[in-house]
């Protein structure tokens, strides 16, 4: 059996921007929301370290402010994304019958709509603000957990022990918590670090079609749209909140592959 490599590098990008985004603000002082006619649209410097934008605002404080939003709307939505689906998968999974051909049937009525553009179509009618837009990623991510979820709890509900408890009327509940959920923890992990890859880039999609965080608020994704006008003359004021969600995506993914792969060796043991 190969040895798995822990991916140091990406979980110690995610540790880094983690701290960043709660204690940059203190280390680093410049204001994220001061205007400033006389830098306007400057390059990186030693006295802006990742340049200004077209109102001379300093992007490295717009960058750090910005992560905030876009790691809590990401942890948040894939949060409660994966526990719908958890809770409804194994619904679905254990008691099947009406429950089973109920989940199916939701299922397919959100896959039906692509979920970029049922996204859109939600926020389009609603305020956007970070509560939100948690919500609504939420509501259109949950699915993929779902249908994992009641795949493996059709495997474990037909387990030998199972049927065994189920006949000596053990509670349901404890059955669920006590022999269910622990089986089902390293899929629950697995989509829940993807989902967090998924709705910080849904979230960032929406700022910049300018249906997401709204000013004076701000995201990643929202500082990158504000530079899409100025892209041929100021690379830096979409390159660097870019830049931050390829590596945290890419970071999420390098350790939900290890997961994954992780828990697949250990089923095989």
């Amino acid at each position: 059996m190969s040895k798995l490599k822990l991916p140091k590098i990406s979980i110690a990008i995610l540790v880094v921007i983690i701290i960043i985004s709660i204690f940059g603000s203190f280390l680093y002082t410049q204001s994220p929301y001061q205007f400033n006619k006389d830098s306007i649209l400057q390059a990186p410097s030693m006295q802006h370290l990742m340049g200004t934008d077209r109102l001379g605002r300093d992007i490295l404080a717009r960058v750090i402010k910005g992560s905030q939003a876009s790691l809590i709307i990401g942890v948040g939505s894939a949060l409660i994304a994966s526990l719908i689906g958890l809770f409804y998968g194994v619904i679905a999974g254990y008691f099947r019958g009406l429950w089973d051909k109920t989940f199916v049937f939701i299922v397919d009525i959100f896959l039906t709509f692509p979920t970029f553009f049922l996204l859109l179509t939600l926020v389009s009618y609603i305020e956007a603000s970070s509560l939100i837009l948690i919500i609504v990623i939420a509501i259109t991510g949950w699915m993929g957990t779902a249908r994992l979820i009641r795949s493996q709890s059709y495997q474990i509900a037909n387990k030998p022990f199972i049927k065994v408890l189920k006949i000596a009327n053990v509670p349901t509940l404890k059955i669920v918590l006590k022999y269910f959920l622990p089986l089902l923890g390293p899929i629950f992990f697995i989509s829940f670090s993807f989902g967090v890859s998924g709705a910080i880039l849904a979230e960032s999609g929406l700022s910049f079609l300018g249906l997401g965080v709204t000013p004076p608020n701000m995201s990643w994704g929202s500082i990158l749209s504000s530079g899409k006008s100025v892209m041929e003359i100021a690379w830096w004021v979409s390159f660097f909140p870019g830049f931050c969600i390829f590596l945290v995506t890419f970071s999420l993914i390098q350790v939900s592959d290890y997961l994954q792969e992780y828990f697949n060796q250990k089923e095989k043991m």
